[in-house]
């Protein structure tokens, strides 16, 4: 894996990031945003708020692997805390308060922890692939500005951090039917994990289960697939001159 490319990235995408528009006129009625507040401050915790680490009882021993791989880890987790600041912010513009803890959040550290680094990587990577779907449906549906802008801002992150994960899985060799098959099947669980807590909020505004559960499966079919064509290429050396048909 190309660590250094990964370095690059992280300490790159911290430039050129505009602040949303907090002062902005509120574009919302008060029970929009007292349905919305909820969801905000549920991802507000959920994305660097809590423990922004890896937790898994073996997470060290991964995280230290190299130096490499501990700044680029590092990095990472410190982009999920600039996403809990932004929504801090959002929480902030509807008058909201930030909670400090959640059943499900609760529940989800604890899998993290009890399952160790290489489950706890892919549970990250499949939260991530279905908050892409639910950042993309509020900022299609919100009527806010600022909002908007700080779902364009998390989802320019969220495509890093996937790919990311994509070009490690890729080193690490992932594939075959029943790798996908888990991975399906672990999606739509995240996915309905996600639409349980923040499906409400959601449908309020004007989306529905069923333009979200589209996103989620488009993304993770697009993820396999990239993936998939990232490990050919990964294990499948050009072909060498001595190799190719002489005219």
């Amino acid at each position: 894996m190309n660590y250094s490319k990964w370095i690059q990235y992280f300490s790159n995408n911290r430039l050129n990031r505009v602040e949303p528009d907090w002062q902005a006129p509120i574009g919302m009625t008060k029970e929009q945003q007292a349905r919305v507040l909820p969801s905000l401050a549920q991802f507000e915790l959920g994305d660097g708020g809590g423990p922004a680490s890896l937790i898994a009882h073996n997470a060290e021993s991964f995280r230290c692997s190299s130096d490499e791989m501990r700044t680029v880890v590092d990095l990472w987790f410190n982009e999920e805390k600039e996403h809990s600041r932004l929504l801090g912010g959002a929480v902030k513009r509807f008058n909201g308060t930030r909670i400090v803890s959640h059943w499900s959040f609760s529940a989800f550290c604890a899998t993290r922890r009890w399952l160790g680094v290489r489950f706890e990587l892919q549970v990250l990577l499949l939260t991530e692939i279905v908050s892409t779907a639910y950042y993309r449906l509020l900022r299609r549906h919100i009527p806010d500005v600022a909002v908007k802008q700080m779902c364009s801002l998390v989802l320019r992150d969220e495509a890093g951090h996937i790919l990311f994960h994509r070009d490690r899985l890729a080193a690490a060799g992932a594939k075959g039917w029943l790798w996908r098959l888990q991975f399906w099947l672990c999606g739509h669980a995240a996915a309905l994990m996600l639409w349980i807590n923040h499906g409400p909020a959601i449908r309020f505004l004007g989306g529905s289960t069923a333009e979200f559960f589209r996103e989620v499966r488009l993304e993770i079919s697009r993820f396999i697939r990239r993936l998939e064509a990232r490990t050919v290429l990964e294990v499948v050396p050009p072909a060498s001159p001595l190799n190719r048909s002489v005219a």
